[in-house]
């Protein structure tokens, strides 16, 4: 595991706020909104409180505030503004920020305080399509940049399992409504990324489907073993960096050869179905580019 990183360089608040570090020395420069420290090399680097601060001035930056306005505000006016103008028009940019200052902190109070203040506000669904994926996409770029550390990806993303699975478990009790097909829910194997597949789960519970949630590592043959229990299956799987580019479109063939038949459809999404080959396939194969587009069809 990485360093815990608590000093990032002006291109890690870039990555993290969305404003350019052009922009970022210009705004100390001319007008002193940050104090960044400098090493022996004269390089910048800021502390969690100054990121903090330039996440609130983007909000109000973004709210028509001009930054020579917002420079001479205090310390204490800049977030208490804030507070003041969130509206559900902002309530999302306000949200991610939140949380990406909950994830550098490990700060599960804020986590936990801003989700509460969500979901006063916002059916879960709405959460995680407005919020929660924005800031998945948004975690995927920062940890290939080197701003974030597997540290904090995890524990993000495990505060973001939790609440899926109470919210899952509440549809679980609930009779299902639609019996025409059975949802059957895993990944590949050494496929470990869940949290795309558990809001799936989540997305076809809530429209009266069965699901059947499997999980990571699952091999095709033991999927078989599904057959034997339901007449009609949509095996659905989410590819985030399994299989591989050069092996994916063996994965497919395998699995189309061992589980597709008149009652039987695949489905699969994630970051790798762009290198599936779509020629050939089987009209019981389907492939979506996005949770949106998958949910709708539901």
């Amino acid at each position: 595991m990485n360093n815990i990183k608590n000093v990032f360089s002006i291109k890690d608040l870039e990555n993290l706020s969305g404003i350019k570090a052009h922009t970022i020395r210009i705004w100390e420069k001319r007008y002193n909104v940050l104090k960044p420290m400098r090493t022996d090399t004269n390089i910048r680097l800021y502390d969690l409180p100054s990121l903090q601060k330039l996440l609130n001035i983007t909000l109000l930056h973004d709210y028509g505030y001009k930054i020579s306005k917002i420079a001479t505000y205090s310390e204490d006016k800049i977030p208490s503004l804030v507070r003041e103008i969130i509206s559900s028009k902002t309530a999302k940019s306000h949200a991610i920020s939140d949380f990406k200052m909950a994830m550098m902190n490990f700060d599960q109070e804020l986590f936990f305080t801003t989700y509460n203040w969500l979901i006063a506000e916002k059916s879960f669904k709405e959460i995680f399509h407005q919020v929660f994926i924005p800031l998945m996409n948004e975690l995927g770029l920062l940890w290939q940049s080197d701003t974030i550390t597997p540290a904090h990806e995890h524990f993000i993303s495990y505060l973001i399992k939790q609440k899926l699975l109470v919210n899952t478990e509440k549809l679980q009790v609930l009779k299902q409504t639609k019996n025409d097909k059975v949802f059957v829910l895993s990944l590949p194997m050494n496929e470990i990324h869940e949290l795309g597949l558990m809001y799936l789960h989540y997305e076809i519970l809530l429209n009266g489907y069965k699901s059947i949630y499997l999980g990571e590592s699952m091999p095709i043959e033991n999927l078989k073993d599904l057959k034997r229990h339901y007449d009609a299956i949509v095996f659905v799987s989410y590819l985030t960096v399994q299989p591989e580019r050069d092996s994916i479109d063996t994965y497919i063939n395998e699995m189309t050869s061992q589980l597709v038949d008149e009652n039987t459809e695949l489905w699969f999404t994630g970051r790798q179905v762009e290198f599936i080959q779509k020629e050939n396939l089987s009209d019981k194969i389907s492939i979506f580019t996005s949770i949106s587009e998958l949910v709708s069809l539901l």
